[in-house]
């Protein structure tokens, strides 16, 4: 039965990670997301572009996709699954089976051509032509959590650009303009939110961008870090940003008018569009109105990568040492070390766990040099330390990876744990 318990439980024993942290990343691998969480046993590299997911970055993950499908919740999407194989007719019709230059088109035995999705208009607008049969099913969203494929030659930044990676993606459907304008602003909103709950609140800028055809800007969401590979200019006083590529026409800030710009690196981690008419169209996705006019549905979409959002969360929060994982998208609260003290750590660890405390036990053989580096690298927020000297005095260290501020509190299990549930 206890071995039945554990595995519930929100822990897990380092010694029985199948995982190793490694002092050295692939020759390769430049990018500081990648070195980090190829050395920390976070990801594996199957080929540029492509990662295994392995458990303690599958966590993290996992933890970033429950935050964004909370806010995506709560502006009213739904969340469904659609496929990665698509019928080569539907991207015929939008015209991007000849004119998208990244798309892996794939061939069966048959003959029968198909796309490995890179995103997901030409699949979800004809499903939606099953379902909207009149003004009154409008307004709705949905979105999917699905792997994405894209032809990506210049895949070498880690995960931030990848060829093989998931996307959460929403799509919106209205009958007027004025409805698609109120639930763009709301997305806008909500993610912001997503953006300061993993800890990219400061550094991370709404930015005008071009639209294209169907829309005179489209926008980004941009972190500011030096690995990466996008420029923005950050309006100095309201914090507004304009995309490299239109920069040459936007003489002023859109929101302010002040004509004052820093010039900055960033990652984009994610981004909005009004598609407009784009893609219902061409399936003549139409309802008819009230007045019995009949009218071509309008579409938002609403992207962000989760692993480019990994990856930028680890190139904002770390130092020489290793990670720094923001509370919430860490894969543990609690980094327990025990330095030969494993009856009393293994105390702390199951009454952590029994609270629902998430916790990473280091109960291996290991030297109190290695434990202590690899928990640098590997980032949790906290690193709670049973040392023989700490027992002596009655009490265990808590470590602040973030501030490196140290702590002793009492050696109590139940102290420990109300200490965490405090935090």
């Amino acid at each position: 039965m206890k071995n039945k318990l554990e595995v519930l439980l929100p822990g897990m024993k380092q010694s029985k990670l199948f995982t190793k942290t490694t002092k050295d990343a692939p020759k390769d691998e430049v990018s500081v997301n990648a070195q980090l969480l190829i050395r920390a046993g976070f990801i594996d590299k199957e080929m540029a572009g492509v990662y295994t997911l392995l458990p303690l970055g599958l966590r993290t993950l996992k933890k970033i996709e429950n935050i964004i499908r909370e806010e995506m919740n709560a502006i009213g999407g739904q969340e469904i699954l659609m496929p990665s194989l698509h019928p080569k007719e539907n991207w015929l019709k939008t015209g991007r089976w000849d004119t998208m230059d990244d798309l892996y088109k794939v061939k069966d035995a048959s003959g029968r051509e198909m796309a490995l999705g890179p995103t997901h208009e030409e699949v979800v607008v004809p499903l939606m032509q099953r379902f909207i049969n009149s003004y009154k099913d409008l307004p709705f969203a949905a979105y999917q959590f699905q792997t994405k494929f894209r032809m990506e030659l210049r895949a070498k930044s880690g995960i931030l650009r990848g060829r093989e990676f998931v996307m959460k993606d929403l799509y919106s459907f209205h009958l007027t303009e004025k409805d698609l304008d109120e639930y763009y602003e709301k997305s806008k909103e909500v993610y912001f939110k997503i953006f300061t709950r993993v800890g990219l609140k400061d550094v991370t800028h709404l930015t005008f961008a071009s639209g294209g055809s169907f829309s005179k800007y489209s926008h980004e969401f941009q972190t500011v870090t030096p690995a990466g590979e996008d420029t923005i200019y950050v309006c100095s006083k309201c914090g507004l940003a304009i995309n490299k590529e239109i920069k040459d026409e936007v003489h002023e800030c859109p929101e302010c008018q002040n004509k004052d710009f820093i010039e900055e690196k960033s990652i984009e981690v994610g981004n909005i569009f009004k598609l407009m008419n784009k893609y219902s169209a061409p399936f003549d996705l139409s309802v008819k109105d009230e007045s019995g006019e009949k009218k071509n549905v309008l579409m938002g979409c609403y992207g962000i990568g989760l692993g480019r959002l990994m990856g930028t969360v680890v190139e904002v929060h770390h130092d020489e040492k290793g990670m720094i994982w923001p509370e919430a998208v860490a894969p543990f609260k609690v980094h327990l070390l025990s330095l030969n003290q494993n009856d009393k750590s293994q105390e702390i660890y199951d009454a952590l766990a029994e609270a629902g405390i998430e916790v990473l036990f280091d109960d291996r053989e290991a030297n109190p040099g290695v434990k202590f580096a690899d928990a640098d690298l590997i980032g949790l927020p906290y690193q709670l330390i049973v040392s023989e000297k700490n027992l002596k005095e009655n009490k265990v260290e808590v470590k602040n990876r973030k501030t490196g501020e140290v702590e002793y509190i009492s050696l109590s299990s139940s102290e420990v744990v109300k200490y965490f549930q405090n935090k």
